[in-house]
């Protein structure tokens, strides 16, 4: 098993803490994990992406040029990394902030109303946390228990009700795969 995941969005979405978790979360799960960080100018409203393997078998690098799959978070991204992913890849979108879709027929595109959904919970920031649920639930790269249960332990200033909210946001995420 390899995946290599590109999570996308600007600066404020928790894109580059969404990766810290898909990682310690690998590792929990007992997989080899890389994680690669990129931001823009700013940090805060700035375009942020980060690049995570997920394997079975070591890892060569942490770069992913041509990524399995991307987690895409506002249109920007799409722009950018949609372009990069392998034939057969999976193009998660977050519908809430991205109206354009994919042309490319060669891969399975899954729509996630993840600021939506991150509304409902309560707090927009866990967006990404849906995004992370639907990821996990339809390749299983870490199990969702695991992830779950890593985020108290990658997110150690959270309070009680956020750890929960993440919990939840997770949940409603995988609940969309089918």
């Amino acid at each position: 098993m390899y995946q290599g995941v590109i999570m996308a969005g600007f600066g404020g979405q928790g894109v580059v803490s969404g990766g810290i978790l898909m990682t310690y979360g690998g590792m929990v799960d007992g997989k080899h994990v890389t994680f690669f960080p990129a931001y823009g100018a700013e940090m805060r409203g700035g375009t942020a992406n980060c690049s995570v393997v997920i394997s079975s078998e070591e890892i060569a690098s942490p770069i992913v040029a041509f990524p399995d799959t991307i987690l895409v978070m506002n249109e920007p991204s799409l722009t950018k990394f949609e372009p990069t992913v392998k034939s057969g890849g999976l193009l998660f979108l977050n519908t809430s902030l991205v109206e354009s879709r994919s042309d490319r027929s060669d891969l399975e595109t899954i729509e996630v109303p993840a600021n939506d959904i991150a509304a409902e919970l309560g707090n927009v920031k866990c967006a990404n946390m849906v995004m992370i649920g639907a990821y996990m639930k339809k390749t299983g790269a870490v199990d969702l228990d695991i992830i779950k249960d890593s985020i108290g332990k990658v997110y150690v200033r959270a309070n009680e009700a956020i750890l929960k909210m993440n919990s939840a946001a997770i949940d409603r995420g995988a609940a969309l795969i089918n």
